[in-house]
């Protein structure tokens, strides 16, 4: 289990909003509208303890981007590239959960080599990849204590840097708080 992270700790955040997700069929389709502002080059990195719904908002991202293949989650090959179905950027999917160390444990990954061509999803990757890019998009999934039954999520998403400050000048905030919305 991971202690949810605040927003607030990433003092170069562009923008944060917080929305509340009530099933994985709208954390998919969170994802599906994430990807929209998404471009070859982004990061987003998700947090939440197991079961959160990290892959199910990853899966949204590669619907809206049209990759190709089933999004599952990487956590016995550590990562899987989904390939664009058309001229769209390859999804690079990575789960660091077993990965104790930072960046340079993850070095054999080459994600830095990825990055410029696709949108790099890593599930744990606070405190591992945050030097792959001073921009990244943070996205993180608070789930109700106790009633394991309830599908209700608390979903945190920040930008950091100048290339999310550049997303909010552009969509507005509430056009990114629009993300949830039917």
């Amino acid at each position: 289990m991971e202690a949810p992270h605040s927003p607030a700790a990433d003092t170069a955040a562009a923008f944060a909003t917080r929305l509340t997700i009530d099933s994985p069929d709208h954390m998919q389709e969170l994802g599906r509208r994430l990807a929209v502002l998404l471009r070859p080059g982004d990061l987003v990195m998700l947090s939440g303890e197991l079961g959160a719904g990290k892959t199910t908002l990853t899966r949204g991202l590669g619907e809206g981007l049209g990759v190709r293949g089933a999004v599952t989650s990487p956590t016995f090959v550590i990562a899987r590239v989904h390939p664009p179905l058309g001229a769209g950027p390859a999804l690079v999917h990575v789960d660091a959960y077993r990965l104790g160390g930072g960046l340079d444990e993850m070095e054999d990954l080459d994600l830095d080599v990825s990055l410029p061509d696709s949108v790099i999803v890593v599930e744990w990757g606070d405190g591992k990849v945050e030097d792959l890019s001073d921009d990244r998009l943070r996205v993180v999934i608070e789930r109700g204590v106790g009633d394991t039954d309830d599908e209700r999520r608390v979903v945190t998403v920040s930008g950091v840097g100048a290339r999310w400050a550049e997303e909010t000048q552009r969509a507005g905030l509430d056009g990114l708080r629009a993300l949830a919305e039917d």
